[in-house]
């Protein structure tokens, strides 16, 4: 592995919290990193493998009814609240902070989410992407990675199952059938975290700060610094230019806890259409 931590090549493009889209609904208030339901930008569809990064808030009891999916692998973070999750395949749970529940739909599922806590909204981070593989068997896993896992460090969440080493431990990632690795960091003022590139070859990074409140504080908060741009809360960031072996460093430099993930992929998806 490559001693250096910026590599020359890298290029750093800001995705600025008040540039995605943005809807409230009264009953759902969400930030849409890319194109989705009614917000269309052709510049930000896609993202490697990445479709949907939307940053959610749902009024207690109020959600999303029951609807359908099909290939394409979904997964929700949950940052505060209580999601209530129910789905076709028979699974109804109960998330709260630091469970992350994963749906590979496959060939099609059905599911419902609600927010069950009785008194403040449930603000979670919902994704998607585009599996490699079509017709897979729809399945489910949830697992939990609590904050003194991620505090100044990057903790592995999804992993491509081409790179997965096995285990279904609590501690381990979530297989995934994509070539993408998301990894989640709780980094204190002045800390800083290096990510190694997961594989070799030209790679694809995307970068998301979560909100600690409905807006970007307008002074302080969380931030990072990734190559030489500054990112706030709601901020994202598009990284190219990268070649595994590499690695290159995230810093804190806000004035509270900058709660992060990162996305790790290759250039595009093969295999469907």
């Amino acid at each position: 592995m490559s001693s250096r931590t910026t590599p020359s090549t890298m290029t750093v493009r800001k995705r600025g919290s008040n540039e995605r889209g943005h809807a409230d609904h009264g009953w759902l208030y969400t930030f849409h990193t890319f194109s989705f339901a009614s917000y269309f930008d052709p510049k930000v569809s896609s993202y490697g493998p990445l479709r949907v990064i939307n940053e959610d808030r749902l009024e207690p009891n109020k959600g999303f009814g029951t609807h359908s999916h099909a290939e394409f692998l979904i997964w929700s973070y949950i940052v505060s609240g209580t999601l209530e999750h129910t789905d076709s395949m028979g699974n109804l749970e109960l998330l709260e902070r630091g469970e992350v529940q994963f749906t590979s739909a496959g060939t099609g599922i059905r599911h419902s989410e609600y927010s069950r806590d009785k008194d403040d909204p449930v603000h979670f981070l919902q994704i998607w992407a585009k599996p490699n593989v079509r017709g897979l068997r729809p399945s489910y896993i949830t697992r939990k990675f609590t904050d003194e896992m991620k505090k100044e460090s990057l903790v592995r969440i999804i992993e491509s199952v081409t790179r997965h080493t096995g285990g279904a431990l609590e501690s381990e990632a979530i297989p995934a059938h994509a070539d993408v690795s998301m990894s989640a960091s709780i980094l204190s003022p002045g800390k800083s975290v290096t990510h190694d590139l997961v594989a070799e070859g030209k790679r694809k990074v995307y970068l998301h700060v979560a909100m600690t409140a409905k807006s970007q504080p307008t002074t302080g908060g969380a931030k990072i610094i990734v190559g030489d741009v500054e990112l706030g809360e709601g901020d994202g960031a598009f990284v190219d230019g990268l070649e595994g072996p590499n690695k290159f460093t995230v810093r804190s430099v806000g004035d509270k806890a900058a709660e992060f993930l990162l996305f790790d992929m290759g250039l595009q998806e093969v295999g469907i259409a």
